[in-house]
């Protein structure tokens, strides 16, 4: 009888930088495939008007300042202060004499709040104010 002698296999070795190359690969394919949801920041309910303007119908762009339900003011979707905004709108009329502002307000925003931006921007010397509403829904 003639017996074969087993020889012992030697343990495969992982390459792990080829591992990492896949990973890498596998996480750009990925990103580059994922649509992120974007969200917006702020959130304001209109009210509605058969009556109310387009928004573009302008040359010049308003100065919009948005109250949402808290009564908290925002300009360029970040929140400001009542003081803060004052001077926002006198720096506005200062760059530009004939400035066009547009209220955003929620339709349950607090109403003297409301009159407080319109006092403000009296105080400013804004001579144009326009509030910006909704189309209601078409039947």
């Amino acid at each position: 009888m003639h017996f074969y002698i087993r020889k012992r296999r030697a343990t495969p070795t992982v390459i792990v930088v080829a591992l990492i190359d896949v990973l890498i690969v596998l996480v750009i394919f990925l990103l580059v495939t994922t649509t992120f949801k974007q969200q917006t920041s702020l959130k304001v309910q209109l009210p509605e008007s058969s009556q109310g303007k387009k928004p573009g119908s302008t040359e010049n762009p308003p100065y919009t300042v948005s109250i949402d339900t808290n009564g908290v003011f925002f300009v360029d979707k970040t929140p400001v202060t009542f003081d803060q905004l004052k001077d926002r709108l006198k720096a506005a009329v200062a760059k530009n004499p004939n400035v066009v502002m547009a209220i955003n307000a929620d339709e349950d925003s607090h109403w003297g709040k409301v009159v407080k931006l319109r006092d403000a921007a009296a105080a400013a010397n804004i001579k144009q104010i326009i509030v910006l509403t909704k189309e209601p829904p078409k039947q």
